[in-house]
């Protein structure tokens, strides 16, 4: 269901994106990279975090890691991971294969600088097999994302 739900959302808000499936998986920001041709670090990660009562969602670079000190700074919490299965709940994508778009309910999305650095960066699309191709200031619009600076 949640690769259908993100091949909804493409045909209704940019047809002119595909999702792309691959026969093998996706599901690490290492096995993304090899899937799809591209340095690790083009893959666009999404993280499920709870800050406070809230859920949000931070799309950052393949290789960036959340940095505590710039995340507490920006939203005053820490941020606290969700388990697998809240992330499915909130998401309806398995890990391995989250994503911001297709979402059962909107969730506040935030796409990291880290993601500038390329014109194109790889989403994961809903299954752990599943991604598209997109500028990253495309999908911060797409998604009504907003940039921050939380990673290293």
């Amino acid at each position: 269901m949640s690769l259908e739900s993100v091949r909804t959302f493409f045909a209704e808000n940019a047809p002119d994106i595909d999702v792309l499936v691959t026969e093998q998986s996706s599901a690490t920001v290492a096995l993304a990279a090899e899937a799809h041709g591209v340095e690790p670090a083009q893959i666009a990660k999404t993280i499920c975090l709870r800050v406070g009562e809230d859920i949000v969602l931070i799309v950052a670079a393949g290789t960036a890691r959340l940095s505590n000190r710039k995340f507490k700074d920006r939203f005053a919490a820490k941020p606290r991971m969700l388990d697998a299965q809240e992330v499915v709940a909130v998401t309806s994508h398995p890990v391995g294969g989250v994503c911001p778009f297709g979402l059962p309910s909107p969730l506040p999305v935030y796409c990291d600088v880290s993601l500038r650095a390329f014109e194109e960066v790889v989403p994961a699309a809903g299954a752990t097999n599943a991604a598209v191709r997109i500028a990253p200031e495309r999908m911060a619009e797409l998604v009504a994302g907003e940039w921050v600076d939380v990673c290293e």
